[in-house]
């Protein structure tokens, strides 16, 4: 889309919010019926329908409070969690969606035993075993106790990329059914940082690991394995290790994971060279060539793969919690609002006497923005044209599992969403100048709230560290890789008193003492001001479209355009 016609998309949208800022609200019966005992306090305590600091406290200090236990999913507290919403969903007059509010969400944990499991390179007769958490961190995504593989032949296959619209495809020319590829991490973009090869030093969901192994598997390898390296990654080998061993929550899919590869893992960057040096290939020299849409797949040739993988596998079952509010001429046509309501729960072996991980930033603040915002749609005197739909997934924390299974079994046409809002996290900072937009410069939704943001004197600034790739680590992605536009966007950090240093400082501070621990909990010296600025932000960001007939749409060039073409033309 042009520089022009995203001005003029933004300009309906500030007519819009222009026309609307002084619509009148009703008031709210305060009186409304509970559906359980954990109701929370009703509208009377925070005025009638408007976004307020004091009725976004009143949520999160009731989710992120002792008594929900860290909500983690598959415990009492995440029950309570979700009866919370749900009976909040009742009060507002929202609507279940086939007839519960409730999603189940199906879901398999799978613990591989690492004593009983193996995974080794045969070079040219001499076994070189791959030690866990040493040399490589594997696992299958397959739901059985035990699988294996013999004699794989082994490939490098640089990125692992297939994109047509960047004329990029590294599986060209290569059979690699039944094979092992190496592939790296990220993509040719940041490798180059040329801002015309993919989207330079931004990641693309290509350069994600997960769409790696997602490719390997459509190509028909056996065993994928993602080489590490600090830089491209944005972690280190300490988090490979940390993050893939252990139980490992995933969906309960139809096929059992029959459509993956039978192995996936990562090995070290020090690993990788000597299984390419063995087999006369140099990593670097592969690395250069691998930036290159002519780039040709590299057989390893002398080495073959085997691997035994035992495990052990525990189902269970969650829910994500949905309702919608109709709309008045277009029901069939839904804006979307969505927040995880899980957290990390209660860890016995936690260090000190607090053992519960509240996650109070971590969501219960994006959830009591859904909420706030669904009360003032719900008690806006014209109800929106289009239907609002809101949703609290499971399971963010564990891989962005309910968000996964609710766009893989949408409760509505995938095609009828006419784009969403994913709130994670917003800090409890004092009120900015800027809203950050994390994966900035994907969709025509950012032009919309751009809008909303000068409304209220603010400015759009991209993330900061768009080469970690933060705009697919959170569920709005689980809708985004399937076409539909999702912004993802957080409080500012220029801060009005004490600008950029203080806003980095406020940040730093959360990040480095209450991110994933126990110490994220809600105090009632939190300054509600600027988060309930950048609710009311997100809430006219729905508005304009909940309101209006516009249609946006991802910007030309984006990795997801051509799958929202396709969906709405019905192809």
């Amino acid at each position: 889309m042009t520089k022009f016609a995203r001005l003029g998309f933004a300009a309906s949208a500030i007519i819009f919010l222009w026309s609307c800022s002084n619509e009148a609200e009703k008031a709210h019966d305060a009186g409304s019926e509970s559906a359980t005992d954990v109701s929370p306090a009703t509208d009377s305590d925070t005025g009638p329908g408007a976004i307020t600091g004091e009725g976004l406290a009143r949520h999160i200090k009731a989710l992120a409070s002792d008594d929900f236990e860290g909500r983690a999913p598959t415990t009492p507290g995440g029950e309570k969690a979700r009866r919370y919403i749900a009976n909040e969903y009742q009060r507002l007059g929202l609507e279940p969606v086939n007839g519960s509010y409730f999603q189940s969400v199906p879901m398999v944990e799978a613990t591989l035993d690492p004593a009983q499991s193996n995974f080794h390179v045969n070079i040219n007769g001499a076994i070189r075993a791959l030690g866990y958490k040493t040399d490589s961190v594997y696992w299958t995504k397959r739901v059985e106790e035990n699988v294996s593989f013999e004699n794989s032949d082994m490939v490098f296959v640089g990125y692992g990329v297939v994109a047509p619209e960047y004329g990029w495809n590294d599986y060209e020319g290569v059979d690699v059914a039944g094979k092992t590829v190496v592939i790296l991490v990220n993509d040719p973009g940041f490798a180059t940082q040329d801002p015309n090869l993919f989207n330079g030093n931004a990641m693309t969901y290509y350069g994600r690991w997960t769409y790696k192994y997602e490719e390997a598997a459509r190509q028909g390898a056996v065993a994928a394995l993602v080489i590490h390296d600090t830089a491209p990654a944005a972690y280190g080998w300490g988090v490979v290790e940390g993050s893939w061993s252990g139980p490992q929550l995933d969906l309960q899919r139809p096929d059992n994971g029959a459509g993956r590869a039978i192995a996936e893992g990562w090995i070290t960057n020090e690993t990788a060279r000597e299984l390419l040096n063995a087999a006369g290939l140099d990593l670097d020299t592969l690395q250069d060539a691998a930036i290159s849409s002519d780039f040709d797949p590299a057989p390893m040739t002398g080495l073959t793969a085997s691997a035994n993988l035992v495990q052990t596998i525990r189902r269970s079952e969650d829910a994500n919690v949905i309702g919608v509010l109709p709309g008045a001429e277009h029901p069939d046509e839904y804006v979307l609002y969505m927040g995880h309501w899980d957290h990390l729960g209660i860890n016995p072996t936690q260090d000190g006497e607090d053992k519960i991980f509240n996650g109070a930033v971590d969501n219960a603040t994006g959830i009591a923005a859904m909420l706030e915002i669904a009360e003032r749609f719900a008690n806006n005197e014209e109800r929106p044209a289009r239907s609002i739909l809101f949703a609290a997934v499971t399971a963010e924390e564990s891989g962005l599992l309910g968000s996964a299974y609710m766009a893989e079994d949408p409760p509505v046409p995938l095609a009828q969403i006419v784009g969403g809002i994913n709130i994670d996290a917003i800090l409890p900072s004092p009120p900015a100048k800027d809203i950050i937009v994390v994966g900035y410069g994907a969709s025509q939704l950012e032009d919309i709230l751009k809008a909303a943001a000068e409304n209220h004197d603010r400015y759009l600034r991209p993330d900061a560290e768009p080469e970690k790739g933060y705009f697919y680590r959170s569920d709005h992605i689980s809708f985004a890789k399937k076409g539909v536009p999702m912004l993802y966007a957080d409080s500012g950090i220029d801060l009005r008193e004490g600008g950029e240093d203080a806003g980095r400082s406020f940040g730093a501070g959360y990040t480095n003492n209450r991110y994933h621990a126990p110490s994220d909990e809600y105090n009632d010296s939190w300054n509600m001001s600027g988060m309930t600025d950048t609710v009311e932000v997100l809430y006219e960001t729905g508005a304009a479209i909940a309101y209006s007939g516009d249609w946006p749409n991802w910007y030309e060039g984006n990795e997801f355009r051509a799958l929202r073409d396709a969906q709405r033309s019905g192809e």
